[in-house]
């Protein structure tokens, strides 16, 4: 019980920073020549830093979901995947992970537009709380329409009212990726060819509002004739001009759908890993940006807290964080998920820069 309830104050803590609009979280999606699929994304918290960590789970462990009432005593689901995540607060609550089957979930805040089902006591054998869903989406499934099959019959909630609603996005190794809305209390998929998501409002809403952006190419525009004066760019890229380069939702989508589609495909999944790093570090956000002059609660790095890009062909996971942009990597290949044991660890082992000094000769 005492686990239970430290574990309840943490999420109710993390309900308050959710009800303030402080989260900018930006994923893609990348395909290389080779046929890998990349899934990446940003984890944008600005409020305060977050217990950032990395979750092992091997096949066979059991979970039971958080309710309202600080008992953990909700639907309980055991692994036949295991899986890699990374997580915040409790390692419980896992924001973004894949499992050895190829795999991938994540949660994304999407605040005022989406609807749970209220808590009942009387349904709690088959309720979730929504920071669980990602664990067990990767501990139970293989296939996405085996997601949609099963999520007919679970009820998703907020454990604390105050929280603002999630939403998903589920890709496997074949490139298919959708996304998972909760809508009056009805759960909606939408498939995301696209590959991209950010935050409210609904993905539906995102990808219409990319017709406003028709005009945008890549390349250089003009030169065009203005009667008698020519009208030439200031330099490359001028094609891309009204490209949106605030932090705002709706603008994150379409720069990331922008400079996503026009990317260059590389020959395998690690280029493409890296390369969505380099995509990614256009969504890293400065802390100034998201409070007014003075009123930062922090002076952390950034409020980008990490950015993480997963090879679901070759089963590896890379990250860094706000404190250290040296990638690491978890190969997950060489985890014997049979026999591991269940873990957890921070992201960071030490919070600063791994910096190389330059020997002069």
């Amino acid at each position: 019980m005492i686990k239970h309830n430290l574990i309840f104050t943490a999420i109710a803590g993390l309900a308050v920073m959710m009800s303030n609009n402080a989260d900018a979280c930006t994923g893609i999606m990348l395909k290389a020549k080779d046929n890998a699929v990349v899934v990446a994304r940003t984890m944008d918290w600005s409020r305060e830093e977050m217990n950032n960590m990395y979750v092992i789970v091997p096949r066979g462990y059991t979970q039971r979901s958080l309710m309202p009432n600080g008992d953990a005593d909700g639907m309980e689901f055991t692994s036949r995947y295991g899986y890699v995540g990374l997580g915040i607060e409790q390692a419980e609550f896992v924001i973004d992970g894949t499992n050895e089957a190829g795999l991938s979930a994540g949660l994304f805040y999407f605040p005022e537009y989406g609807q749970y089902q209220p808590y009942s006591p009387d349904d709690k054998d088959n309720t979730i709380s929504d920071f669980q869903l990602v664990s067990w989406i990767l501990s139970r499934f293989s296939t996405i329409d085996q997601v949609k099959d099963a999520i007919r019959d679970v009820r998703v909630i907020n454990i604390d009212s105050r929280a603002a609603t999630v939403h998903w996005r589920i890709a496997d190794a074949t490139g298919r990726m959708v996304v998972l809305e909760i809508i009056d209390g009805e759960p909606r998929f939408y498939e995301n060819d696209l590959g991209v998501l950010t935050n409210a409002p609904g993905f539906q809403w995102q990808v219409t509002n990319l017709n406003n952006y028709v005009n945008l190419a890549p390349g250089s525009a003009g030169p065009t004739k203005l009667g008698a004066i020519t009208l030439r760019a200031f330099g490359a890229g001028s094609g891309f001009l009204g490209l949106p380069g605030d932090f705002t939702p709706p603008s994150r989508f379409v720069r990331a759908a922008f400079l996503q589609s026009y990317s260059l495909p590389q020959d395998n999944g690690f280029n493409a890993s890296m390369q969505a790093f380099h995509i990614l570090n256009n969504f890293d956000v400065p802390l100034g940006v998201q409070f007014a002059v003075g009123k930062a609660p922090n002076n952390m790095q950034s409020a980008t807290q990490w950015t993480i890009a997963t090879d679901l062909k070759n089963r590896v996971v890379y990250y860094h964080t706000m404190y250290n942009r040296t990638l690491r990597s978890i190969d997950m290949d060489k985890i014997d998920f049979a026999n591991v044991a269940y873990q957890s660890h921070p992201l960071d082992s030490a919070e600063r820069e791994t910096i190389i000094p330059v020997t002069v000769n």
